[in-house]
């Protein structure tokens, strides 16, 4: 991988990963299209794979701050009763969102990463996750419920959705803003839950490459790039994730529309044109 490749990744991974668009989808359909010679499951990539999850986490740590702040000092006990509750109430609910893609996740593991390697599968979930959008936005429960009165049957709902991002194509922010439209709560709300619970799970599949990175032969400098890899990742998802905020915000009629026509075209012309090969 050269060092333009990796710097194009990381910033494909910054933006993709937030924008309801597909990171997995993108990087496995981007590099078959350009004819890049890369190894998704090599040794050599992994180093890449563990940075900008973590510069990516890093990035939403750092926009959500005063969030998780609330949240660590409410659940040690600072605070009022009722401000200790909410924020130990919120908390639960974090981790409940997260179990189910979880639970899968490990079930069907190798499955998962067998579609890694199917560039026409991808593009055609990316043509998926535009109908799913589509979807979302036709069938919303209109209505402005703050992500404080979600319940445990919203949350463990939201988390099932967040499932079918395990399908490369499928975006995991976009089935989680679904998730939340379909729940009644605005796009806001929903792409702000969708961004805390996506912290723990980009932090999980980090800490769970990590063993494997230590007993990988890297080639020397790979780590190197992958952490400048990493800290453009970040930068790019911290960018990402104020726009999409805004975006949300100003746009709470439709805003999925734009990112659902752009995957249905993008997953056609690569389907066309990864036939032609």
């Amino acid at each position: 991988m050269t060092a333009l490749q990796a710097i194009l990744i990381a910033v494909l991974q910054g933006a993709t990963e937030l924008f309801p668009v597909s990171s997995l989808g993108h990087a496995v359909v981007l590099p078959a299209l350009l004819g890049w010679p890369i190894d998704q499951r090599g040794a050599d990539f992994l180093p890449f794979l563990v940075f900008l999850h973590l510069g990516t986490a890093t990035a939403l740590l750092a926009y959500f701050w005063r969030d998780w702040w609330d949240l660590a000092v409410g659940v040690l006990g600072f605070g009022s009763a009722p401000r200790v509750a909410l924020c130990r109430r919120m908390l639960a609910l974090i981790v409940l969102a997260t179990i189910p893609a979880v639970i899968l996740g490990f079930t069907l593991e190798h499955f998962f990463r067998g579609l890694f390697g199917a560039p026409m599968i991808a593009a055609a979930f990316l043509v998926v996750n535009g109908a799913l959008l589509l979807f979302g936005e036709r069938m919303r429960r209109h209505g402005h419920r703050p992500i404080t009165e979600l319940t445990w049957i919203d949350a463990l709902l939201i988390g099932c959705w967040q499932c079918a991002a395990l399908i490369p194509g499928i975006s995991r922010s976009g089935a989680t803003i679904v998730g939340g439209l379909l729940r009644g709560i605005d796009h806001e709300g929903s792409a702000r839950f969708s961004f805390l619970i996506a912290t723990p799970i980009i932090l999980g599949a980090t800490v769970l490459e990590v063993p494997k990175l230590l007993h990988a032969s890297v080639a020397p400098g790979v780590f190197t790039l992958a952490a400048v890899a990493a800290v453009v990742a970040g930068i790019v998802a911290w960018l990402s994730t104020w726009f999409l905020m805004r975006w949300f915000r100003n746009h709470d009629e439709w805003a999925l529309n734009p990112f659902a026509y752009y995957c249905i075209f993008a997953g056609v012309v690569a389907l066309v044109l990864l036939r032609a090969l």
